[in-house]
């Protein structure tokens, strides 16, 4: 006897299973502020709106267009002196956005990289110290490209590849806020 077809609402239920991202926040920006400057005393935030001109700065340094016109960026201080500057972006990894902070020196050299929050199923080995500290001291004197000088990580390149792009963008915006801003 041929088996009997299955009703078609037995299927249905397939097409609609959702794909589970694990979406996860490892840090407040807070906790990125004191983890890149342990020293600072205050944040203080900068109102940093990018005109059409240093846009074009930061495309033709960093070789990566900018998406926002306005960078979350804050100034580390302790009592008079400037330490640094920190950043918080956001790429995209293969689907999702990846958010994450980036210090860099009053001299312009990358102090850190975290990981605030992760959205993919996939990739999250840049979390990984050893992958972060590639980037450390780097500055806008250094090509800072993937797979040159900062090694791919197998299962995780397109998070590798924008995080590496984001980090040359953003210590392009640096030196064009700072260079144009009075």
């Amino acid at each position: 006897m041929p088996p009997l077809p299955s009703p078609p609402w037995l299927a249905a239920p397939l097409l609609v299973v959702p794909i589970t991202v694990q979406a996860t926040q490892y840090l407040t920006v807070e906790q990125a502020q004191r983890i890149l400057f342990p020293a600072a005393e205050r944040y203080a935030p900068l109102d940093v709106i990018l005109n059409a001109e240093q846009r074009a700065a930061i495309h033709a340094a960093s070789g990566k267009r900018v998406v926002s016109v306005r960078p979350r960026l804050w100034r580390a201080e302790a009592g008079a002196t400037v330490l640094g500057h920190v950043f918080v972006d956001q790429v995209i990894g293969k689907h999702e956005l990846i958010t994450y902070a980036l210090g860099v020196s009053a001299g312009g050299q990358v102090t850190g990289v975290e990981i605030l929050d992760y959205r993919e199923s996939h990739g999250d080995q840049v979390r990984l110290p050893r992958w972060r500290a590639q980037f450390l001291g780097k500055t806008t004197d250094d090509s800072i490209a993937l797979g040159r000088d900062i090694q791919n990580i197998s299962g995780a390149t397109l998070s590798c590849r924008h995080l590496t792009d984001g980090v040359r963008r953003l210590l392009a915006t640096r030196e064009v806020i700072l260079a144009t801003t009075p």
